[in-house]
């Protein structure tokens, strides 16, 4: 069942008979970054009316606080004002008196340029409604209109679809905040179609795309991707691309579109770059379908006022990581050796700290809305992307596995997305795990105890897992003498140097402390990176290191450790591949050996 926008003819022949909310946009000087928003009710009959700004957006599960950015909430109705006081952080009352018309105005202060922001400049306005348009409580399943007053030669990119020039309609709220646009005079668009389906990729900012290659790769990993799930959430889709001319890289989902910034332009189309461009908005398509049809029944529907707590972030996000660069290495986009570096990055990540032996996946999930896109205390959580995404990949090889290729992560996510998303039904984590036993058996509840739910060690388990497709999981010592005899990490920047992180049970532990600023080594003054200084001693007698901590100068001794700290990991083939796994590989990634 498709999410067709525009909306049905029959959709909005009932919708004329509703309460229309209409939200009028206008600027009067760019530069200041300030919109004026005017939210009109038309046919109210209520005394009073309640409007809340959301408190987060969907696809980063914290608390933000949009109403901060707003000045200025003034409520009027046949030409006067009327009382309107705010009761709540992001909740406004409004005394209407039983007015049939009401005008609430504010200003919001656009000047947020990333996938979850708003910008607004003298050259475009690139819009998140879920940033600054107040729900009318009551009224959030009538027919929302949106009225830019923007200039006459911009143009508007946006899923919603304009129903007269600039002029958007959305069949409720939820579609409305949902659905970023940007307006402008500069941008580029292309578009590709997959089984009878537009794609739109539009481009704003300085850059020079290359049409015929971005079209070729995009149709890959889009054909890739339905063949997975069979069919489209929805009958169109929008990749909204901010240029930006500086580093960033950034990507939001949207029921059909995303918003992605990245830069800096002028190195779009180079090899690391557009690696990035293309893993963005694989992992971004991936989720139309896991998470804005596919969700977590805490969230449907979503409850903009506060959090939405769950615990299958490992789903939501992790699997959609884990996907993103797999279609692109499935599609022929990727080689077998470029998707083996993103994996070696995902590693990298993982093992960077000790914070897998301290919480699971799905605790992490859980405390998304607490500290999950922060650093954090020292080793207290895993990244649901990071952790997700390898054990979406040891589940997907050990399914296969057990199953001899008959069964594998597509037949989980096919079967949620026929039995849950396609319904709109939310699924639980108990969903999620009767369906993966059901699917390759009872013995998968280990996988669940331990790797899901528990921080067990994962290393013996993915190794043994990529053996089955001629791969292994290699161990590798880190070149880092710091970390690997000491057990800690360093960061140097305009000639300080500090310490990042510790290894417990290193010889670091019991006397360095993180942020410590180290000066000099057995006397010697540093002057840039530690790590010569380390290769040019005599290391097995010690090292005596001098170091400011809270303004103080203090001397400690560190003694080498026969343990390595910060083992690094990395994918590779195995020569000794014998044929049989060599199929299993071209099974698992449509590539040969």
């Amino acid at each position: 069942m498709l999410n067709a926008w525009p909306l049905p003819k029959l959709y909005l022949k009932n919708s004329a008979q509703q309460l229309m909310i209409k939200h009028h946009i206008s600027f009067s000087n760019p530069l200041t970054h300030f919109l004026d928003i005017t939210l009109t009710i038309e046919g109210n009959s209520r005394q009073t009316l309640y409007l809340q700004l959301p408190a987060w957006r969907p696809g980063r599960y914290e608390l933000q606080h949009f109403a901060q950015k707003l000045r200025g909430v003034t409520a009027s109705a046949n030409g006067a004002a009327i009382p309107v006081c705010k009761v709540t952080k992001d909740r406004w009352l409004v005394e209407t008196d039983g007015a049939e018309k009401v005008e609430i105005r504010y200003s919001f202060y656009a000047r947020q340029m990333d996938g979850g922001g708003s910008w607004l400049d003298e050259e475009q306005l690139y819009l998140n409604g879920i940033n600054c348009l107040m729900a009318v409580e009551g009224h959030e399943h009538n027919p929302q209109q949106l009225q830019l007053a923007i200039p006459a030669d911009w143009q508007i990119a946006c899923g919603l679809p304009e129903t007269e020039r600039y002029t958007l309609l959305a069949g409720n709220y939820d579609q409305l905040v949902d659905s970023p646009l940007i307006a402008s005079a500069s941008l580029k668009k292309e578009t590709y179609s997959v089984a009878g389906i537009p794609f739109h990729i539009w481009i704003q900012g300085d850059c020079r795309p290359d049409w015929e290659r971005i079209r070729k790769d995009f149709e890959a990993f889009t054909k890739e991707q339905l063949e997975v799930f069979g069919d489209f959430p929805v009958a169109d889709y929008h990749y909204l691309n901010e240029i930006l001319p500086y580093r960033t890289y950034h990507g939001v989902e949207h029921t059909n579109s995303t918003v992605i910034t990245l830069g800096p332009g002028e190195l779009l189309m180079t090899p690391a770059l557009y690696k990035e461009f293309l893993g963005v908005s694989s992992h971004e398509l991936f989720h139309t379908w896991n998470v804005k049809q596919i969700r977590p029944k805490e969230m449907l529907p979503y409850d903009f006022k506060g959090e939405n707590y769950f615990r299958t972030g490992y789903v939501a996000e992790g699997v959609t990581t884990y996907y993103g660069d797999y279609m692109l290495a499935r599609s022929g986009v990727f080689t077998a050796a470029q998707y083996f570096e993103e994996l070696n990055t995902t590693l990298q990540r993982y093992f960077a700290d000790h914070s897998r032996y301290h919480m699971s996946v799905a605790d992490s999930s859980f405390d998304l809305w607490l500290d999950g896109y922060k650093p954090g205390i020292p080793d207290r959580k895993v990244s649901i992307y990071v952790k997700g995404a390898l054990t979406a990949l040891l589940l997907d090889l050990q399914l296969r596995q057990a199953t001899d290729n008959q069964t594998s992560l597509d037949t989980v996510m096919r079967h949620l997305w026929e039995d849950f998303g396609k319904r709109g039904i939310g699924f639980t984590e108990q969903d999620y795990e009767l369906l993966v036993l059901r699917l390759g058996g009872e013995k998968f509840g280990a996988y669940f105890k331990q790797y899901i739910n528990g921080t067990a060690p994962i290393e013996e388990a993915l190794d043994q897992a990529l053996r089955y497709v001629g791969c292994t999981l290699q161990a590798e010592e880190t070149a880092l003498l710091s970390e690997k005899l000491f057990g800690f990490k360093t960061v140097s920047d305009n000639n300080i140097t500090k310490v990042t992180a510790i290894a417990p049970d290193s010889s670091a532990n019991s006397a360095l402390s993180i942020d410590d600023e180290l000066v000099a080594l057995n006397g010697r003054k540093l002057e840039q990176n530690l790590q010569p200084l380390l290769a040019d001693t005599d290391l097995s007698q010690g090292i005596e290191l001098t170091l400011f901590r809270n303004k103080q100068l203090r001397q400690v001794i560190l003694e080498p450790s026969q343990h390595t700290y910060y083992t690094r990991y990395t994918v590779a083939k195995r020569k000794d591949a014998t044929e049989a796994e060599k199929e299993n590989f071209r099974l698992w990634l449509k590539q040969e050996f």
